[in-house]
């Protein structure tokens, strides 16, 4: 079956807005529909190219209560009622513990919303604080134990898809930080199916700017939980690399753009990965059909 594009709704809902009222000055009100359909087109594009959902799933969004993943629900239900094909949607919390964390606001926004939700509430935060030394990066090990208790939640629930709030700026930070710490040229897929095999993991907003998003949660006034485990290490590398590419692209504007391009346009034989292109069977054509005009040095630069 071919991909279909799912289009937004105007923002026009069948429940509660989140906090964006009629009253607002009309201007307001302008922006956020032109911030909301551009998230809603971008955001459907990028289903329909990765066939992310289709008809019959149910999808468990991973809702944190930071900016991207409400961003992430409001879209997909926005999605949703426009939509060709029926899906289900189920938000998910993993309530990790954090000193402070206010358990009663993301209930409450989804109750309002009228958004099935399951929140579970597993101590990862002490597990994290004892194994990790002060001072060094806990999100390795956080992002790991949270993700096995996603996928166990998935199984119980149902759930066919697993939607993750990753934005455009987080795959090129992790573009980045692969190629400049770890020697592995990899980013975050737009869809991923876990070791097991078990799970498809997708991440809707891959086509989305974090700045759209920020603007989107200021305008809706979405009820934002900080993460206080990871939030206060500022020495973070991704920190550092969002900006060097906030910086870079400032002084070569479109660099971030071009940059996100070539992630969908990747020439094997111009690598040097011996598993994706067999250099060592490469031989000149001893008859060759091109004329000698046509050979480039394109290739050589």
């Amino acid at each position: 079956m071919a991909p279909v594009a799912l289009q937004c709704r105007a923002m026009q809902r069948t429940t509660t807005p989140p906090s964006a009222s009629t009253a607002q000055p009309a201007r307001r009100s302008e922006e956020v529909e032109r911030v909301h359909t551009r998230l809603c087109r971008l955001t459907g594009q990028a289903i329909a190219d990765y066939r992310m959902i289709e008809d019959g799933d149910k999808v468990m969004v991973c809702l944190s209560g930071g900016k991207d993943s409400y961003g992430l629900l409001e879209i997909l239900l926005s999605l949703r009622t426009r939509a060709p094909i029926h899906f289900d949607i189920i938000a998910v919390n993993l309530d990790q513990k954090q000193p402070g964390f206010p358990a009663h606001v993301l209930p409450d926004y989804l109750t309002t919303r009228g958004v099935p939700f399951h929140i579970e509430t597993r101590d990862t935060y002490s597990v994290v604080k004892r194994l990790i030394p002060e001072g060094q990066t806990t999100c390795s090990l956080c992002s790991r134990l949270r993700r096995g208790h996603l996928y166990r939640m998935a199984t119980e629930l149902g759930a066919t898809k697993i939607a993750l709030g990753h934005h455009r700026d987080d795959i090129l930070e992790t573009l980045l930080l692969n190629l400049l710490f770890t020697g592995k040229m990899k980013a975050m897929p737009p869809k991923l199916r876990s070791k097991s095999g078990r799970h498809l993991v997708i991440r809707p907003l891959a086509y989305v700017k974090e700045a759209d998003l920020a603007r989107y949660a200021a305008l809706l006034q979405f009820p934002i939980i900080p993460c206080d485990l990871c939030g206060s290490q500022e020495d973070l590398k991704r920190k550092q690399v969002k900006v060097l590419l906030r910086d870079w692209n400032e002084r070569f504007p479109g660099s971030n753009d071009s940059m996100f391009a070539a992630l969908s346009n990747i020439a094997p034989s111009l690598l040097l990965d011996r598993h994706l292109f067999d250099f060592a069977a490469l031989t000149a054509d001893q008859h060759p059909t091109e004329p000698l005009a046509s050979d480039s040095e394109d290739d050589l630069l």
